[in-house]
């Protein structure tokens, strides 16, 4: 399990850190504030509660879930803020929520990841918990971009395609 292990815990940094952040950073940067807590219903989420909501689930999985960390995440308040929360507080939160993600992966021990343990109730392996949050982030990622694109009408242009390969063409800021 060990290079496997490895290559599982470096994958899922990069789609992390690598992948997601840079879209939802470039999403972040052609909104303004009122478009990023627009929702176009009351059962919808806005783009202000899928961050909060990242951040919070990122947070308890990996965090407090692998990592040890207390567990201080109320997940009915994520979907319940109304009031307005600047872009720049919210990638402020997404960027030190990722970076405490990261090191707690860093510091993870590949041959605990089939131990158990349990997590928002659930009883999972570490390797489960991971991946849990790389699909999530994934999942919410996809909605943020479809907003996005919903709201500004625009091509985010997120890959530019060399030969067969496509490449990655949004870079995370600091």
């Amino acid at each position: 399990m060990n290079d496997s292990g490895h290559e599982f815990i470096a994958r899922s940094r990069h789609h992390l850190a690598q992948d997601f952040l840079p879209k939802i950073e470039s999403c972040l940067r052609q909104l303004s504030d009122e478009q990023i807590w627009w929702r176009p219903n009351e059962q919808s989420n806005s783009i202000g509660n899928l961050i909060l909501h990242l951040c919070g689930n990122a947070r308890q999985w990996i965090v407090s879930g692998l990592g040890g960390e207390v567990d201080a995440r109320d997940r009915t308040a994520e979907f319940a803020q109304r009031e307005m929360i600047p872009g720049a507080s919210l990638h402020s939160l997404l960027k030190r929520t990722l970076s405490e993600v990261d090191s707690t992966l860093e510091r993870c021990d590949t041959s605990k990841l089939l131990d158990r343990q349990t997590i928002q109730g659930t009883d999972v392996t570490a390797l489960e918990a991971i991946f849990h949050v790389v699909e999530h982030f994934s999942m919410h990622t996809g909605q943020i971009i479809l907003l996005t694109k919903l709201m500004t009408g625009a091509d985010l242009r997120f890959y530019d395609f060399e030969g067969r390969k496509p490449v990655l063409s949004v870079s995370s800021t600091s």
